[in-house]
């Protein structure tokens, strides 16, 4: 059995760079993709945008004090999802085994492949020339190692490591670098005092495990030290579908809250039935003003995927709810989604 080889592939600034694609004459200039609305965030910006702290998931608003000079641009995800086509198209042509995660990334398995570092430079090369886009790559014995490696030297890097050679280069950065471990688990970290990954790496397991718990404070341990064994697969296990709306201004009036619900859902169940899934749960959630977030599930007897199904439920979850505070923020969500047959929940759309 050969050495396990995989890649991850990541698209550089990947929404600005495909907008630059037909406004060339941007290049060079900070250029922001965000919403126009006044609690719109970032979606993502470009290098030198970047340069002025500007950064992706920032309200748009403090990244337009940060930046006065750029250049903001609504997001076309129509078009934006054309292009991840033509670079997953390159890619696949290159590499049978492909996990793509979002319109801009994707992992490869690369094992048993001659020189996977020459595949690699030559998927890199043919979507430059196919696309006008750049991408980073790293390359590991994992979906981990080489996950940390394509983020090392953005943009157009191009990163190899083996397992001990990321524990050494990433021994002194912080815990949050390797994904998986979350901000709320930093903070945790550090008040153990424990900053680097290094440290997190060298801990001693039993004081862990009271601090985290057994089973947690071995995973972190093993992703500190980049320990995976998770498979590249084709197929993404799509666990849950949602659809959530910021409102521009809050929202107290309950009617205005029910009928946003309503578009929601409806939103919500036409993805559902182009996947052919349904699910038994289903979730709402709700952001107030304090900027407090609350969840509401109830979990059904069988999977459901129509508007009629979802949105009784949804509703009543609201009602009960009673926000107590006007609404930032309103979502719905179904999950345990499974692959539906003609299901009695389909069939009843025909009816």
């Amino acid at each position: 059995m050969p050495d396990r080889c995989v890649a991850h592939l990541d698209m550089d600034a990947f929404y600005v760079s495909v907008e630059l694609r037909r406004r060339p004459e941007l290049n060079g200039v900070p250029v922001i993709v965000a919403g126009s609305g006044p609690r719109s965030v970032v979606t993502t910006a470009s290098y030198e945008a970047r340069r002025f702290g500007v950064g992706s998931a920032m309200p748009a608003a403090r990244a337009r004090r940060l930046c006065p000079q750029g250049v903001f641009l609504a997001p076309d995800f129509a078009y934006y999802r054309e292009a991840s086509r033509e670079v997953m198209g390159v890619v696949r042509a290159h590499v049978e085994t492909v996990e793509v995660i979002g319109l801009d990334e994707a992992y490869l398995d690369l094992t048993g492949l001659p020189a996977p570092q020459a595949a690699m430079r030559r998927v890199s090369a043919e979507i430059d020339a196919r696309t006008g886009l750049g991408c980073s790559i790293g390359i590991g014995p994992s979906k981990l190692v080489a996950k940390v490696a394509s983020d090392a030297e953005k943009p157009r890097g191009f990163v190899v490591l083996t397992r001990e050679q990321a524990c050494e280069r990433f021994a002194p950065a912080p815990c949050g670098l390797v994904p998986g471990i979350g901000p709320k688990t930093v903070e945790r970290l550090q008040a153990a005092g424990i900053a680097t990954l290094g440290a997190l790496a060298a801990a001693d397991p039993e004081a862990l495990g009271r601090q985290f718990g057994r089973r947690q404070a071995a995973e972190l341990q093993r992703r500190a030290r980049f320990e995976d064994g998770s498979p590249v697969t084709e197929q993404r296990k799509v666990i849950s579908e949602s659809r959530e709306r910021t409102f521009d201004r809050d929202i107290a009036d309950m009617a205005r809250l029910e009928e946003i619900l309503t578009g929601l859902v409806a939103q919500l169940a036409a993805a559902l039935a182009e996947q052919g899934r349904g699910g038994r749960t289903v979730a709402i959630k709700v952001r107030l003003d304090d900027f407090s977030t609350h969840t509401r599930a109830r979990t059904l007897a069988e999977p459901v995927s129509s508007a009629e199904r979802i949105g009784p439920v949804a509703q009543e979850l609201l009602r009960r709810f009673a926000a107590p505070r006007p609404v930032r923020l309103l979502g719905v969500r179904v999950a345990a989604l499974e692959r539906l047959a003609a299901s009695a929940d389909q069939l009843s759309l025909a009816v």
